[in-house]
């Protein structure tokens, strides 16, 4: 069984680095696709942290995770 989840990673108001993350994303998200949408995210104050507001992009990666089963 495989997994996939996108790790969005932003700067809160104190300066911290706060990630989210979306499981199974779709497979072919770009890069810009991405940037665009966590641009929107710091634009619009949607999300918060116990740092306050998150107000600077920092970095997106996909991970992908495969389990194999012995027994």
């Amino acid at each position: 069984m495989s997994t996939a989840r996108l790790e969005m990673s932003f700067r809160n108001a104190e300066g911290r680095r706060v990630t989210l993350s979306v499981l199974n994303p779709r497979g072919d998200l770009t890069g810009q696709e991405v940037r665009e949408a966590m641009d929107a995210i710091v634009a619009s104050n949607v999300f918060t942290s116990s740092g306050g507001d998150l107000v600077e992009v920092v970095g997106a990666r996909l991970v992908s995770r495969e389990v194999v089963e012995l027994f």
